[in-house]
């Protein structure tokens, strides 16, 4: 089944993927998998935006309103990209650190026996397959 990315996102997204070397359907697999693409979501744990950065990570990162579709996809691209550059293109890796924390996985010396980032790796890659490609 064929995921459908809401028509205004769909260029941002593509920008986004582009600056940041990301696969499209990894980053469409993120977004629809922490924000259902609603750019004002705001988690129980308190993370914000279409790419559900938390507060302090979103400070790091530079985000000065994380409502802001252009600027929280621009971080959690910039961060998803870091952790692929982090755990050398592995992409389970990548997502389990952007789930979990990079330190969490390098403690633990890959994916963290947590059951919500072992699905959320799978739920993020299977949404990311119902895309029509993977670059």
């Amino acid at each position: 089944m064929r995921t459908e990315v809401p028509g205004e996102l769909r260029k941002l997204l593509e920008e986004v993927a582009r600056q940041y070397q990301l696969p499209l359907n990894l980053l469409q697999g993120v977004v629809k998998a922490e924000s259902n693409f609603n750019p004002q979501a705001v988690s129980p744990s308190g993370a914000l935006g279409l790419m559900q950065l938390m507060p302090e990570t979103a400070r790091a990162l530079g985000v000065k309103n994380p409502f802001d579709p252009r600027e929280n996809l621009e971080a959690g691209a910039r961060y998803l990209r870091q952790m692929l550059d982090l755990f050398q293109g592995n992409i389970d890796l990548a997502l389990a650190a952007y789930n979990a924390g990079p330190g969490t996985v390098q403690r633990y010396g890959g994916i963290p026996p947590y059951r919500e980032t072992q699905e959320y790796i799978k739920k993020v890659k299977g949404i990311a397959q119902g895309f029509e490609t993977w670059s």
